[in-house]
């Protein structure tokens, strides 16, 4: 499916064009369309791959697919929804909706010692077309609900005024249309080396290469279900890589790290003899199976029988090694006879490489036979459905090759086995497996957080889930004997429902890893020792104790703390104590989906670091779509995110809050106003005595978002603390001086500058990224800053390195805290 159906909203009476199309041999010629799951008459309607609907009434609100069939199968669209408005119904309240933001910790805002402000937000719901603008198959923006009116308030704080905007009224207008990136790194699994210059291919369509360092930028096409990419190893040392990434369809940029197997060394044999090639890698166990190759087997792509020596490569992926799963190829999925992408359950995949001895010419097979262990397959309702496939390169979807049918044979003298087994030909295609089609599926619903208070308006979207279904051994639910599936999804405001097999007779039979990354970053999950914490982790008892919650780290304090596992054990319907989440039946996606953040769910969170950010206009960086033009606004590109940090040391016994204080410095419409305040606590330098350092972010100079003047920042950088400035580094005391006007620096415990334009760099102090994720531009930024270096990416602090200015600070005297905090919030002209 090339081409799928478009949300639409409409009054009563007006028309509408839903739009679908496919690709295939031969090509799609039949269309079916669909009403909320049922089938629409053609003959009423006169539909094709265009369905108009006239006068549309609110009866006819729903979600509409299409299917497009031929004799060579069947595929199905996303769902669209319609919505149909009563004439003078409103689908964009002008009240904005609470979303609440913190201020600094010197703001209390009641007697309680709430830091949280209302400042209102307008959800992006879609407004009414027109269907006079609106072809129904274009890719207009359309119209969305967005914030037509901001206005200034000041808050009391600390003896001053915190200025903060907030939404005033929401009104439709033109849909925010922000870039959609999927930006990552290809690696090889098992040593870390970096894919460089692999070719990139979308599709069939080359799109670019690799870097140096294996990392990767792709901007993902309008309109796209699942993004497919292959990643290709020039040099032929690696399996290509064909995966599925997960992204976020309301922009923005998820990072994805891509592992990459590597080609099992060659092995020679002889055309003219059968030969067997064992398929299995796990230590200590029997292969999974074999690979029987008669003699005569081995073709020339003009059909001729080659019968000299072949160098053979068959590399086996082993899904009773739990690290292979990073590996693995697509999403273990396959279109079934009703056009539905449906789920895989493997037991192995092989890809396979063969070539001629002297010319290394590629070559292919004629029929060869694929024989399976059948006691290495645990379910025993597995036996009978158990298939091979082989990967659409361009889907990312298995297709059936054939059924594995039991037949006897020995694996030796002592030990008669079971076999399943099959036949393929190996032609263009070059990687195989054995997988059973799973009906049993469930959705799990995870949530991410910013840190580990679990506030519902502190969710963080743009988390990438990701889960393994595991199949565990009986009675030792720690230790699962393999791998079966892999999933990732990418949270949004109300989280994210990860599809998983699950069993309603027996809760272990199938188990769930999970993990999230943040921009590279993994979140942590919620402690499962000494004891479960039910409020903590987000699911009530006893469904709780049903489900097995442990974390990474239960057994072994010195393991990550960034994976949980569960037991997914399908809900009862009949218990009431089941019917709430976290699990939920598959057909219940849209439950999941729309679940209360009261309800049941699995949690991460953000290891909360001492560093806090305000912004007078209130940005969610999370959400692109909450990103308002404002003179005021801290990122005035929604398109670009251009991230600057300034590196200070602080010699002192302990560490020290320090504050940017972010002002319109040059700019007439902005000078003297309030960007921005950002808080960093310093981090020790573990080779130095009495010596940290901090990295601590600070606006931009550049143009403002009306794109036509210039503005340098008036940067006021504060340690908290008895502190004075001893040193400021020589190269950016000069060019500051070298491009005026020059910020005064009469104050001995603060260090000002007017920001430069130019991203100077490490030499200077200064640590500039640009990139479509302001998150990943920052983490980038924050990284070189620590190492102290142009390109590097570090944890650990060298505070002595790459520095732009120096504190000398003494422990804090008795009595003086509320003067800093005076003196941090103090208005520019004071």
């Amino acid at each position: 499916m090339v081409l799928h159906p478009k949300a639409k909203v409409r009054v009563a009476g007006q028309e509408v064009t839903f739009c679908c199309k496919a690709s295939g041999t031969p090509i799609p010629k039949k269309y079916y369309w669909y009403h909320n799951g049922t089938l629409l008459d053609r003959k009423v309607l006169h539909y094709s791959s265009r369905l108009v609907l006239r006068g549309v009434t609110p009866e006819q609100s729903g979600t509409y697919h299409c299917k497009a069939s031929t004799e060579a199968g069947v595929t199905k669209s996303a769902p669209a929804q319609l919505t149909v408005l009563a004439r003078g119904q409103q689908s964009c309240n002008p009240e904005p909706e609470p979303s609440l933001v913190e201020l600094p910790s010197e703001c209390p805002q009641d007697a309680t010692g709430s830091r949280y402000y209302n400042v209102g937000r307008c959800p992006p719901t879609p407004c009414p077309g027109s269907p006079d603008k609106e072809s129904g198959c274009g890719g207009g923006a359309g119209r969305c609900c967005g914030v037509r009116r901001m206005e200034l308030r000041e808050i009391p704080c600390a003896g001053s005024l915190l200025p903060i905007k907030v939404v005033a009224e929401c009104g439709c207008g033109p849909c925010a249309q922000p870039r959609v990136l999927v930006q990552g790194r290809v690696t090889a699994a098992d040593t870390g080396e970096p894919l460089r210059f692999g070719h990139i291919f979308l599709g069939g369509r080359k799109v670019g290469f690799t870097g140096y360092k294996g990392s990767f930028t792709i901007e993902v096409p309008p309109d796209t279900q699942r993004l497919v990419v292959r990643f290709v190893d020039r040099h032929q040392r690696f399996i290509d890589a064909i995966k599925v990434l997960p992204f976020d369809r309301r922009g923005g940029t998820v990072y994805q790290e891509v592992k990459m197997l590597r080609k099992k060394e060659p092995v020679e044999l002889d055309g003219n003899q059968s030969n067997a090639i064992p398929l299995g890698e796990a230590r200590d166990q029997e292969p999974i199976g074999e690979l029987v190759l008669p003699a005569g087997t081995f073709l020339r792509p003009s059909g001729e029988v080659f019968k000299g020596t072949v160098k053979a490569s068959v590399t086996f992926l082993d899904p009773r090694d739990m690290a292979t799963a990073s590996a693995a190829s697509s999403d273990l999925s396959f279109t079934n006879a009703e056009g539905e992408i449906v789920p895989l359950r493997t037991y192995g995949m092989f890809a396979v490489d063969f070539r001629e001895g002297d010319t290394g010419a590629a070559l292919q097979t004629g029929p060869v036979e694929v024989r399976m262990d059948a006691g290495q397959v645990w379910m025993p309702e597995h036996l009978q459905k158990m298939k091979l496939w082989s990967l659409n390169p361009e889907t990312g979807l298995w297709e059936e090759e054939g059924v594995l049918r039991p037949a006897g044979g020995s694996r030796g003298k002592r030990e008669e086995r079971t076999f399943l087994v099959g036949n393929l030909e190996i032609r263009e295609r070059r990687l195989f497996n054995l997988d059973v089609p799973e009906d049993r599926r469930c959705f799990v619903k995870v949530r991410a957080y910013a840190n580990e208070k679990f506030n519902p308006y502190e969710q963080l979207e743009g988390v990438v889930i990701s889960l393994i279904n595991l199949e565990p051994q009986p009675g030792y639910p720690a230790n699962p004997r393999a791998w079966g599936r892999f999933d990732s999804v990418v949270t949004g405001p109300n989280g994210a429902c990860l599809p998983a097999f699950c069993d309603g007779q027996r809760p272990d039979a199938y188990s769930a890893y999970v993990t999230a990354t943040l921009g590279g970053e993994e979140l942590e999950a919620v402690a499962s020792s000494p004891k479960l914490n039910p409020n903590a982790i987000g699911v009530s008892q006893p469904y709780l104790g049903k489900l097995g919650y442990r974390r990474s780290d239960h057994d072994d304090p010195n393991l990550k703390k960034t994976a949980f596992q569960i037991n997914v054990a399908k809900p009862d319907p009949n218990n009431v104590d089941e019917t709430n989440g976290p699990i939920y039946p598959y057909r219940s996606l849209e439950e999941c989906e729309e679940a209360p953040v009261s309800a049941n769910h699995l949690r991460f969170y953000r290891v909360e670091v001492d560093k806090y950010e305000y912004n007078v206009v209130p940005f969610k960086e999370s959400d692109l779509t909450s990103w308002t033009g404002d003179y005021l606004s801290w990122w005035p590109n929604p398109q670009e995110f251009r991230a600057c940090f300034i590196k200070v040391q602080i010699e002192g016994p302990q560490e020290y809050m320090v504050r940017s204080r972010n002002v319109g410095g040059s700019h007439p419409r902005t000078r003297g106003q309030l960007y921005g305040l950002r808080d960093t606590r310093s981090v020790r330098d573990m080779l130095l005595e009495n010596t940290s350092g901090a990295c601590v972010e600070f606006k931009c100079s550049g143009m403002l978002y009306d794109q036509s003047l210039v503005d340098r920042t008036l940067v006021s950088i504060i340690p908290q603390g008895s502190c004075r400035r001893t040193a400021v580094n020589s190269l950016l005391r000069d060019y500051l001086s070298r491009h005026p006007p020059v910020a005064e620096n009469n104050h001995t415990a603060a260090f000002t500058m007017l920001a430069p334009v130019d991203p100077l760099g490490h030499n200077y102090g200064i640590y500039t990224v640009t990139d479509q994720n302001p998150r990943l531009a920052k983490e980038i930024a924050i990284g070189r800053c620590f190492d102290g270096t142009s390109d590097g990416f570090s944890r650990e602090m060298k505070a002595d390195a790459g520095t732009a200015v120096t504190f000398t600070c003494q422990e804090r005297p008795a009595g003086r805290q509320s003067f800093f905090q005076r003196l941090l919030t103090a208005p520019t002209e004071a």
